[in-house]
């Protein structure tokens, strides 16, 4: 039986020393996971006071499931203002439980999303018998955006904002991308396209509202006529229909 679940009550400072030991257990991507989300991403929208998420117990396994919300510093000291209810649980066999995560109020910036991280961390059960059987918690995180209501435009729409340039650092090119959206952007397919041959790009990082993200080339040669190719991931998981935009150089 879980030792957690003769808990009296769930006190902060109780979840404070969860949270901090889950600092210490390593991280699973969703794949890898026992437990499953309803969704990859989840979007906050500012005008709503909470967002909901189901989490699903597929195996026959009996888990304890702790949930929480951080920055990509993936800390348990820095604030943020969002609980997520119920913060620990337990999730038979088979069975899924819907969880809440709430908005406090909050200073985050109006102009632009901000990023956050949703974490959910599976607790097998110790049966009596089991000796010294080594359990490993496993944490799934995913991406979190804090959409703010005076943003009205439509993320996808954006895309086509986006401005693609080729320049030259210590004598070496990259591929730069400028997003003047309030958006982040994930690439779930990034190519370059030019000189009679495609070239996909493997380390397609996000980039950040208002901000610049610097791509390797690879072995992509410089010139006029580059287009890019590139798809990106929507609030639901999906993908957008690819986009065709020009690359400029700039050396």
């Amino acid at each position: 039986m879980f030792g957690l679940f003769q808990w009296p009550s769930r006190t902060r400072a109780t979840l404070a020393a969860c949270a901090f030991t889950a600092s210490f257990i390593f991280y699973i991507p969703v794949s890898h996971a026992v437990l499953a989300l309803s969704g990859t991403r989840i979007v906050f929208d500012g005008d709503k006071r909470n967002v909901a998420l189901t989490i699903s117990n597929p195996s026959d396994k009996v888990f304890a499931v702790q949930t929480w919300v951080n920055t990509d510093a993936d800390d348990q000291t820095t604030a943020v203002p969002f609980i997520v209810s119920p913060p620990l649980f337990r999730l038979n066999a088979g069975k899924e439980q819907q969880i809440q995560i709430n908005g406090l109020p909050n200073s985050l910036p109006r102009d632009r999303e901000s990023l956050f991280y949703f974490n959910a961390q599976e607790i097998p059960q110790v049966t009596t018998g089991q000796g010294n059987q080594l359990n490993i918690a496993q944490r799934t995180r995913i991406k979190f955006f804090y959409r703010p209501q005076e943003i009205k435009e439509n993320p996808i729409e954006m895309l086509k904002t986006l401005s693609w340039s080729i320049s030259k650092t210590d004598g070496t090119a990259h591929l730069s991308v400028t997003n003047p959206s309030p958006f982040h952007v994930s690439f779930i397919r990034l190519e370059i396209i030019g000189n009679g041959k495609t070239t996909k790009l493997d380390n397609s990082i996000m980039v950040a509202p208002f901000s610049t993200q610097r791509y390797d080339l690879q072995s992509v040669k410089p010139g006029p006529g580059l287009q890019v190719n590139f798809s990106a991931i929507n609030d639901y998981g999906g993908f957008s229909t690819p986009t065709m935009l020009p690359v400029s150089v700039d050396f």
